[in-house]
Parts: structure tokens; sequence; C-alpha cells
């Protein structure tokens, strides 16, 4: 037998049949394979955000999750939203002000330049090349644009998922040439936005993102001094991790609160404001992705559980994207959540791959062909990471959990 990671505390709470948003999984059920999330999970992590950075702003990257209902809830809570694409662009417009959003990513076409300095928005430049883009499409529309510049720092997250820092880099600036890049951004007349850092991200080791943010404000600090112009806003990035696997632990994200405010008073950046942009730590642990089993079977001494959904709607807890090692997401029966386990079974998905292996020898209780089984973590990376259309399958539906009923 395998382990699985914890159960996100809200569901492993609970013991008997799983409730989502206060409602039986069955109540969402009636179409598998289908995600299910609660916003005020959500609500909640972003209350305790803010207890924990009363001076930062926050921003939501939304392709951690870009369901337009879900967005629709998140939008009022948080200060801005960072997009990656002219289809995430018009969804963040559709629940935000341009003013409030940012557009980061390499390659971003013509197109999507004038999409977004015509609505407004702020480019995060990724190279010296977008820049001239960006002037051309601007001069084209009559429209003064608003630049902020993304740096590739020279320091990176330790112990983080996916390192975006301290190498080569197709993202952003490399932070020796950034400098002089932001003085022709402010000399070509730019409504000048600051400076954006993403050093790493899935990082659960607070003293290595409190160690990580205070170089990014000292590189900060640096790289307006060259520019000599105080940035209006400085994005320090994200990189908050979530307990996937058996063995993590959460991120103490009052820690690393802690270390920020104390960062914050020695930086000689006045008048500038700070954001952090988070994805999977505001949302991951808000969804479940429940799929039905339809089929029970034995080979060569081992039980399968067969079920309608796999890889091709949750990739990541199969294990294939980006992780090295194969561990298993945390996943239970739903209706006999907290029970001891009765078998170990492999349960995996209906298309043609081995790769489509959702649990990997885990213990569960017995479990017979119609039982729902809830993967966890699912509201990060679930639905649009995931090669949806492989195979021919249905997509699966996705759905924010009802409304909770109140006493």
């Amino acid at each position: 037998m395998k382990p699985t990671g914890p159960i996100p505390p809200d569901f492993a709470a609970q013991s008997g049949a799983l409730h989502i948003a206060g409602h039986p999984a069955d109540r969402y059920a009636t179409t598998t394979p289908c995600f299910v999330y609660d916003s005020a999970i959500i609500a909640a992590r972003i209350e305790r955000f803010r207890a924990a950075f009363p001076a930062i702003d926050l921003h939501y990257a939304i392709k951690a999750n870009p369901f337009p209902p879900l967005l629709a809830a998140i939008a009022p809570l948080v200060d801005g939203l960072d997009v990656a694409s002219a289809g995430e662009l018009a969804r963040a417009l559709a629940v935000k002000p341009a003013v409030a959003i940012s557009f980061a990513g390499p390659g971003k076409r013509d197109t999507e330049l004038a999409a977004a300095i015509g609505a407004g928005a702020t480019i995060n430049l990724e190279s010296e090349g977008e820049a001239d883009r960006a002037f051309a499409q601007a001069d084209r529309l009559g429209v003064r644009p608003r630049l902020a510049i993304r740096v590739n720092p020279d320091v990176e997250l330790r112990g983080s998922g996916m390192r975006m820092g301290g190498r080569p880099s197709p993202f952003g600036v490399d932070a020796d040439r950034a400098g002089a890049l932001a003085r022709r951004v402010i000399d070509g007349g730019a409504d000048w936005r600051g400076w954006h850092f993403y050093a790493g991200s899935q990082a659960l080791d607070a003293q290595a993102i409190v160690d990580t943010q205070a170089a990014t404000l000292a590189l900060a600090t640096r790289l307006s001094d060259e520019t000599g112009t105080a940035p209006p806003l400085v994005n320090l990035g994200g990189g908050f991790g979530v307990p996937y696997f058996a063995g993590d632990v959460a991120l103490d994200v009052e820690r690393v609160g802690a270390g920020l405010t104390e960062a914050l008073a020695a930086a000689p950046l006045p008048g500038t404001r700070f954001a952090i942009e988070l994805g999977r730590w505001l949302v991951a642990e808000c969804g479940v992705y429940l799929t039905r089993v339809v089929d029970r079977k034995e080979s060569m001494g081992e039980v399968f559980l067969v079920c309608d959904g796999g890889l091709h709607h949750q990739l990541a807890a199969t294990g294939n994207l980006g992780t090295v090692v194969r561990r298993n997401y945390p996943l239970a029966l739903a209706h006999a959540i907290g029970e001891p386990p009765a078998e170990t079974v492999s349960v995996v998905g209906p298309l043609c791959t081995p790769l489509d292996r959702i649990g990997d020898h885990v213990g569960l209780p017995r479990a017979a062909v119609g039982d729902l089984i809830a993967v966890f973590l699912a509201g990060a990376y679930g639905a649009t990471a995931s090669p949806a259309a492989f195979l021919g399958h249905p997509p699966a539906v996705e759905m924010l959990g009802a409304a909770r009923e109140t006493e």
C-alpha cells in the first residue's frame, strides 16, 4: 500500500458521506466526471492572507482556475487579476476593471498586445523586443500604454516545485538589463507601472519564501535606483504551495507575512505599493474532482477500480504534470470519508494508456461499481491544465458548490 496526500482540512474533518459546500457529494454527481468548487474555502483563504499581509495587495493568477463563476466570486475579494493570454484577458475584463489587470507571459502576439493596451490593462514586458512591439501597437491605437517589466531575477526560490529565476529563461528580462529597459520605457512616454517578479512556485518552506522576498525587494530597490524612479507597484510574485503528497506540511503563511513586514520596513521605496500574486494557494483546496467507478476488475492478484474520469481532466493527479516521481494525491471513497481501508486498489481512468492512473496501490474501503471516488486539491490546474480532447471523451462538468445552508 502506498500513502496518499493529506485530505484538505475542510474535508478531512468530515466522517461518513463527503459534503461539499454543506451538501452531499451525490447531489452534484448526477453527471460525472465533475469538478465541484467551494467558494467559501477561497474566501477564508483570502481572509487569512489579509490578516497575515495587511499592507500587501493580493492578485489572483487566473491560470490556476479560470472557471467564470469561480472567477466572478473571487474578483471582488482581490485587488488585481493576472492573466497570460487574450482568452484570460477577456474573462478578467468581464469581472474586473482593466486598471486592475496585468498581462504576463512570453510570446504575446501583436493582437494580444493591442487588446490589452486598448483595454487599459498593464503589460508585463518579457523582452526588449516585446517592448518595441508594445509601443508600435500603442502608436497605432493612439493610446498611452501601461507598461511594467517582468524581471528574470538573479535569485531562485529554494525548494519550489518549479523554479523560474536565477537561470536562463524565456520569462522576463534578465536583471542586469531590466534597469536600462525601464529607463527606455519611461523615456518613451509609457505609463510606467513598475516591476513584476516570479522566482518559483509550489514552495512549502516559509523561510525560503521569506529569504526570496527579501532578495526580491533588494533587487527592486537596486533596479529602481538605476532608473531614478520609484515604481508605482512591485509585484513580488507568489510561490505559496499546498500539501499534495504524504509528508507535506502546510505552509506557515503567518511566518511569511511577518518576514515580509520586517523586510518592507527596511525597503527604501516610498510611495510604492507591493503585491503578491497567488493562484494555487487560493483555489487548490476548494476543489473536488468526482469520478464514478464503472468497472471493478482483478488482474494477477491486483484490484483495479476503473473510473469514468482520469488524466484527461486531472492530469496533475496522475503525476503527469511536471512531477518527477509519481506520488498519490489525496483521494477517498465519497460515501466513506474517514473509514479505515479494507483493501489495496489502483484507481484508473478510461483512457487507453497506462499513464491514466489516479491512485497507485492506495488503501480504500471496499468500493463497488457506481461508487464515487473523490480526488482532492482539484481546484487548481485541473480542467484547463489537462488534455481534455485526448481520445474524444467528453469534458468534465464544472460547478460552484451550492450555497451553504444557514441555520
